[in-house]
Parts: C-alpha cells; sequence; structure tokens
C-alpha cells in the first residue's frame, strides 16, 4: 500500500530532526533514554496550534505532559490524575502549569451551548466532557478570552484540591501550581498570578 503523503512527510522530518539532534549535541538522546527527570507538568489543551516543546523552546526530557480538550482538570478524571501522580511522586516535578489558549474552540463551543435554551442532559463523550465548562459558561461575563481564563482559574483550583498535590505538601514537597494563557495571535504565553504552592498563594 502507498504510504500516505502526510505520514511519509512526518517519518522524513523526524529522521532529519533525529540526524540534527545527533550532530549538535552527540549522545544527547541515547543519554535520555534512561531515565527522565523534568521539572514541569504542563496541562493544556490538544489543539493543534499549542505544542508546548515548541512555543517554549524545550527539549525532549524538559516538559512532562498532559492534553484534552480545553485543558479540564476534572476532579474524577484518572487520565489525568494518573498524570499528576506519576509527575509530582515519581518524576518529581516542582512547577504544574495548566494552560488554556485564546480562541479555544472548546471554549466557544461551550459559550454557545450556554446560550441556547436548556436541553437534554449531554449525550457524546464531548459533550459531557465539557459540561462543566458550559456550566462556567453561564455564569461568565465578557468575551471568550474571559471564559478562557476563567476556565484556567477553576482547573488550577481543581488541581491545588486534588489528593495528589495536598498529600504533596504534606509531605514537604513544595510543588507549585501555576495558571497560564498562550496567546496564539502573538505566540507568546502570559502568566494569569494565579500561583499557589504550600505556603498558599504568591
Amino acid at each position: 500500500m502507498t504510504q500516505d503523503y502526510i505520514l511519509a512527510r512526518l517519518l522524513s522530518n523526524n529522521a532529519q530532526w533525529a540526524e540534527d539532534v545527533e550532530k549538535s549535541e552527540p549522545g544527547f538522546l541515547a543519554e535520555h533514554s534512561e531515565s527522565q527527570s523534568p521539572k514541569v507538568l504542563w496541562i493544556g489543551c490538544a489543539d493543534s496550534r499549542v505544542p508546548e516543546s515548541v512555543v517554549t523552546a524545550s527539549k525532549p526530557g524538559d516538559i512532562f505532559v498532559h492534553r484534552n480538550i480545553a485543558n479540564q482538570f476534572h476532579p474524577t478524571d484518572d487520565s489525568a490524575l494518573s498524570v499528576l501522580t506519576y509527575a509530582v511522586e515519581h518524576v518529581g516535578v516542582q512547577h504544574v502549569i495548566l494552560v488554556g489558549h485564546t480562541n479555544c474552540g472548546g471554549a466557544a463551543a461551550c459559550a454557545k451551548a450556554a446560550q441556547a435554551p436548556s436541553a437534554a442532559p449531554p449525550a457524546s463523550p464531548l459533550e459531557r466532557w465539557l459540561a462543566p465548562l458550559t456550566e462556567l459558561a453561564k455564569n461568565t461575563e465578557g468575551d471568550l478570552t474571559a471564559l478562557v481564563e476563567a476556565n484556567v482559574r477553576v482547573q488550577v483550583d481543581n488541581l491545588v484540591q486534588s489528593d495528589v498535590i495536598r498529600g504533596a505538601w504534606a509531605k514537604g514537597k513544595d510543588v507549585q501550581v501555576h495558571g497560564w494563557v498562550y496567546e496564539l495571535e502573538t505566540g507568546k504565553l502570559r502568566d494569569l498570578g494565579l500561583s499557589v504552592g504550600k505556603q498558599g498563594a504568591h
């Protein structure tokens, strides 16, 4: 079967990237294949325009990552909780950064749904996933960016209230939780000043 051009390009680009890395930093990939010790866990949106390693000019091994639709951290989501647990308890990250972004399609869909007449309970996986954000949209004034920022604040609070973060603080680990927004229009990250550590907000 003939290989799709899109997939062929990905494989070709990867081969070139690996070759370039080995030339510029001989042994880097082999060395990092043994273990990882990133200091940051990035919880962001699955949007293709927000690749965390690219926008922060980071290298493999710098950032532990969890991404989903509209950068949610649901308190009952085992996927997110397992990533947080592994990052904090086993990898030893020092910073957990919840990152939203402007022009978020998930947030826009929730803002639209919030204006619609009450309907049946969410039925699809996507609707169920975004239900908390839709509820937040009903109580958030302002434009889409205001909702994006409000969403980040809620998810930061969810993280801070999690047993994983509370447990880390109880053990003396000063894991810090932060809330940022990535601006698609400028390519820049904006700190919302929501940082919380074991000593409280700072």
